[in-house]
């Protein structure tokens, strides 16, 4: 289908609009002022908007690496990616922009988005030939590691993607995550666009994610029925408060939406089963930074609520000999500071099978098995996906490495009290062999978010902080018992 120059390409909030042309024309002025002020990597650092749209393609036209920061970075992570990445400019909002040298800063205003320019002392990094992009992320560790990624590795995943989603006929796409994160920046910006559809970015408060942790399913109900959007892309925690919210007002998903994809984490299936019942169109599907994102999909036709679906046109993916998920087709091009090559297969560290019918089924993090105190491997993931399935906890995190039994830490969902917790617990285990089931529990402290830091930017718990949050998880004598509650 030909573009209509005219259509909308980005929309954002105040009824600020861009056609075909003029994002195109916007994405070329500020192409030629990044070539003429000399940025070799450029960072940003503000919320989403048509601004942020234009700042990462006029930065990949330009031949200018970007760094996205996400806006959960402590100022010690920033610091810690800037030098590593040898930024020297960085986009943000001007509330932030005090950060460093006044000086060296200069106002920009990029579609009526006050923005501050700053420029840094840097040194040039060696990157991997062909770098366009350098995605950090938290993971695991309070380091952020960085992933460099081509441009024709990007364009790749998105015409997979375009590919895979063109029989739906979508052509308003709501932006629920942050652009920093790489699935919302190419499945969820690049492939709309590609597939001469609308890009609605608009300010994160305006799709409920508010404050330090919080998110507002009415506020994304809202935004979804004002914009008519017929696309998402949901974290499963945003998912789940989203559909427990609906279920309690006794209101369905707006008609509007026709796909709403989902990643970033495991997808209980009694949660997907939920949701669809709720009005959500919703699809499990898998992905990694080191792939350029999304690379399999569950797909209206080709779906099987438990598994995270069949490889997209740009993937391939097989089971190593231990279990483990490997890659290939859209890999990165290194890690930022390391010389080391890429394999034509990537190992992703996760462990998985592939059904008869090509779905991919991931069964945990190869790194996370526990042996307990009686020599037995357990999965936690696959104890943390029993202990989901129940209607009264929305997040869990399984320890029992090296003790006599396993213990969780659960974030219930909103109304739900210890007691209840205790009757999910029970019933979890009651589907759980015995050297698999949950003898003791706590209520965290907080959500699972990357702004509590409990959890990555792709909503995967860091174990390591969730446990230091909460030492007693793992003192019987002051947990609560799952047999008692």
């Amino acid at each position: 289908m030909p573009a209509d120059p005219g259509a909308v390409a980005v929309a954002g909030g105040a009824g600020l609009a861009l056609g075909r042309e003029a994002l195109q024309a916007e994405v070329r002025a500020f192409s030629e002022s990044l070539r003429k002020a000399g940025v070799r990597v450029l960072a940003t650092l503000f919320d989403n908007s048509p601004a942020w749209v234009v700042a990462d393609l006029a930065a990949e036209r330009a031949g200018v690496v970007h760094v996205p920061l996400p806006a959960f970075f402590t100022p010690d992570q920033v610091q810690h990616v800037l030098a590593a990445a040898g930024v020297d400019a960085v986009l943000v909002a001007p509330t932030l922009a005090g950060r460093w040298a006044p000086e060296r800063t200069e106002p920009v205003g990029l579609l009526k988005k006050a923005l501050s320019l700053v420029r840094l002392t840097a040194v040039p990094p060696r990157l991997p030939a062909g770098t366009s992009k350098i995605t950090f992320t938290s993971g695991t560790t309070g380091t952020p590691k960085g992933v460099c990624l081509t441009s024709e590795t990007m364009r790749g995943v998105v015409q997979g993607v375009v590919q895979a989603l063109a029989p739906l006929g979508l052509r308003r796409h709501l932006s629920a995550l942050p652009y920093p994160v790489l699935l919302e920046n190419v499945a969820g910006m690049r492939a709309p666009l590609a597939a001469q559809g609308t890009c609605i970015a608009l300010p994160l408060a305006d799709v409920g994610l508010t404050g330090s942790s919080s998110f507002e399913p009415a506020v994304l109900q809202g935004a979804v029925e004002a914009n008519g959007a017929d696309s998402l892309i949901l974290l499963p925690q945003m998912l789940a408060a989203w559909t427990g919210w609906l279920r309690a007002s006794g209101q369905r998903a707006p008609a509007s939406l026709r796909f709403v994809a989902v990643g970033g984490a495991a997808v209980a299936a009694p949660l997907l089963h939920a949701a669809r019942a709720c009005g959500i169109p919703v699809y499990e599907g898998y992905g990694l930074s080191e792939g350029a994102s999304v690379q399999t999909l569950n797909l209206p036709g080709a779906d099987r609520p438990g598994s995270a679906g069949r490889p997209l046109p740009h993937a391939q993916v097989r089971i190593a000999a231990d279990g483990e998920v490997e890659v290939a087709g859209s890999l990165l091009a290194g890690y930022l500071g390391d010389p080391a090559p890429v394999p034509a297969w990537w190992p992703t560290g996760d462990l998985g099978r592939l059904d008869a019918d090509g779905f991919l089924h991931v069964l945990g993090r190869k790194k996370n098995v526990l042996i307990t105190g009686f020599g037995r491997n357990v999965s936690p993931e696959w104890v943390e996906a029993a202990l989901r399935e129940q209607a009264g906890i929305a997040e869990a995190v399984v320890y029992g490495d090296t003790q006599p039994a396993l213990s969780a830490v659960l974030w219930p969902l909103p109304g739900v009290g210890h007691e209840q917790l205790g009757r999910c617990v029970t019933a979890a285990n009651a589907q759980l062999p015995d050297y698999a089931r949950v003898a003791h529990w706590v209520v965290a402290r907080a959500p699972f978010s990357a702004r509590s830091g409990l959890a990555t930017a792709n909503g995967r718990p860091r174990r390591p902080a969730i446990l230091a949050a909460h030492p007693e998880v793992l003192v019987p004598g002051i947990t609560h018992s799952a047999e008692r509650a």
